[in-house]
């Protein structure tokens, strides 16, 4: 029975992802994160039994009786949100898989009651103001004929109190509390979607509280803070602040790649939509990399462009039984730091980084005199620009380019993806090579996507893909000096930062000048 926090994956414990990797069957709530199955087995069973207001998946009754079900036969992950035995109803269904003989293990969660406050910038305690705190569920079982709330000791008797699922009750609390002797000035916040993009906070008092909450039309799940703390929202709200808080960013990187980025641009308060447009994969064949791998010792020169390239290629070395020793006396040039970093982790040197992170700076600096007479081995994706092997051969170099990985288009969200576009909920769209751009562009046929795309900002990761980009139609806004994610991420929060206004722009389907 493991507690999967208040929403924030990144605030699940190491216990939680440790049982999750273990699990046979996923037994999982609406409340917890969906990013987190991603740690557990490919083959794990996922069920999803979510209870939300008016939409329950199941009945308290049959999700006991099928964690009992499955108990008997599977490892089970019970992925309860914030903590199971906060409101979370873990108690009952602990009880009834003792009462069939079945063991079962608790993990405790962050419980969204410490964790909600926290991230909209509210101490639930602070020397002066409170030194008591009550968690008070602001839905009680129904059909039950007398309250477990004495509204007469809570109202005045506790500094903070923290309600948890009441914001359908929210004017009944609120009342409850007044009448029982609490101000009506006192400070309330109410806060949805806690610790998430999508976190929304409405404050006022006791008595203004209510009206607040339903013009901005906050529904479940909420959280409701009342006390004097919640007065300090205005002096310590942080999450909110984070210069891309709102903004919806979709990634189209490689899966395999796509965390690092995503961690960045969420770090700067994104929610990020991971819609990778490209997979990289093994070639269809080995035989052009392992023929150039045994003749390793023809080559003056070994030039990689991508990490992908360095990762396939000292794989295949490592199959043949070799290492970096079989590479002794040939040149390494790396386009990109990225890729360079890869090779110097290896305890290799580099004779080549061009200061431009693209092929025709590898020409530039190479020069005629170092290319003609020169054998050079090019391990990369089997599409890719041909402009550094054409150049290469032009100016006396002898060429040999080998297919190291494939990229494919992968099955993806494509419908989820379109329709937010249609929406206007997307506020960019990331591309981080040609290869982006152009699977992005096939899942999006004709002349539709510049017109789904119009209220979205376009960053490119470099000249070329913001070429291929406008080959398509796009209108490109952002695109880093340096041609790395971290550039990229630290475009995407300048362009935000300068926009106060969502981009909005004609359609148009031609190209632009460059």
């Amino acid at each position: 029975m493991v507690g999967a926090g208040p929403g924030d994956p990144a605030l699940a414990t190491i216990k939680a992802t440790e049982c999750l990797q273990q699990a046979e069957v996923i037994i999982y709530d609406y409340l917890a994160s969906e990013k987190l199955l991603e740690f557990a087995p490919p083959e794990a069973e996922r069920l999803y039994v979510g209870k939300k207001a008016g939409d329950h998946a199941m009945s308290q009754e049959q999700i006991n009786a099928l964690l009992v079900e499955k108990g008997r036969h599977s490892v089970v992950v019970r992925l309860k949100g914030g903590d199971p035995f906060i409101f979370g109803r873990g108690a009952e269904e602990a009880l009834a898989l003792r009462e069939a003989g079945i063991r079962f293990e608790v993990v405790p969660g962050v419980t969204s009651a410490i964790a909600v406050p926290a991230y909209a910038g509210i101490s639930l305690t602070h020397r002066g103001l409170s030194a008591s705190v009550a968690f008070v569920t602001g839905h009680e079982m129904p059909g039950k004929e007398e309250s477990d709330i004495h509204w007469d000791r809570l109202a005045t008797g506790v500094g903070t109190l923290v309600f948890l699922m009441g914001v359908r009750n929210l004017e009944f609390i609120s009342s409850q509390l007044m009448e029982h002797g609490r101000a009506a000035e006192t400070p309330v916040a109410v806060i949805r979607w806690g610790t998430t993009a999508e976190q929304q906070t409405v404050t006022g008092t006791l008595g203004s509280i209510a009206q607040g909450a339903g013009e901005a039309g906050i529904k479940p799940p909420a959280i409701i803070v009342v006390g004097e703390v919640a007065g300090l929202r205005q002096h310590l709200n942080w999450f909110e602040e984070r210069p891309l808080f709102g903004k919806t960013v979709v990634v189209t990187r490689a899966r395999e790649q796509a965390s690092a980025f995503r961690v960045l641009l969420e770090g700067k308060g994104a929610q990020c939509l991971e819609f990778p447009t490209i997979e990289v994969v093994p070639p269809a064949s080995w035989g052009p990399l392992d023929e150039a791998i045994r003749n390793l010792g023809l080559y003056n020169w070994l030039i990689f462009t991508s990490v992908n390239g360095v990762r396939f290629f000292f794989q295949r070395l490592q199959e043949h039984g070799e290492d970096v020793r079989a590479l002794h006396g040939i040149r390494l040039g790396a386009i990109g730091p990225k890729t360079a970093a890869k090779l110097t982790e290896r305890g290799l040197r580099l004779d080549l980084v061009p200061s431009e992170y693209r092929a025709e700076a590898v020409i530039e600096e190479l020069g005629e005199q170092e290319v003609r007479g020169k054998r050079f081995l090019l391990p990369r994706a089997a599409k890719a620009r041909e402009i550094l092997p054409e150049k290469l051969e032009e100016m006396g170099g002898q060429i040999d380019v080998v297919t190291a990985y494939e990229t494919i288009r992968p099955a993806g969200k494509r419908e989820e993806v379109r329709s937010l576009m249609q929406k206007g909920a997307i506020s960019c769209i990331t591309f981080t090579s040609s290869s982006t751009v152009e699977n992005f562009a096939a899942m999006f046929p004709g002349d539709e996507l510049p017109a789904l795309l119009d209220k979205a900002a376009i960053a490119c990761i470099g000249p070329i893909t913001a070429q291929t980009a406008r080959e398509h139609g796009l209108e490109v806004d952002i695109m880093p000096a340096e041609y790395t994610v971290e550039a990229l991420t630290a475009e995407v929060v300048e362009y935000f930062s300068r926009a106060n206004t969502p981009v909005n722009r004609p359609c148009s389907s031609g190209n632009e000048p460059t």
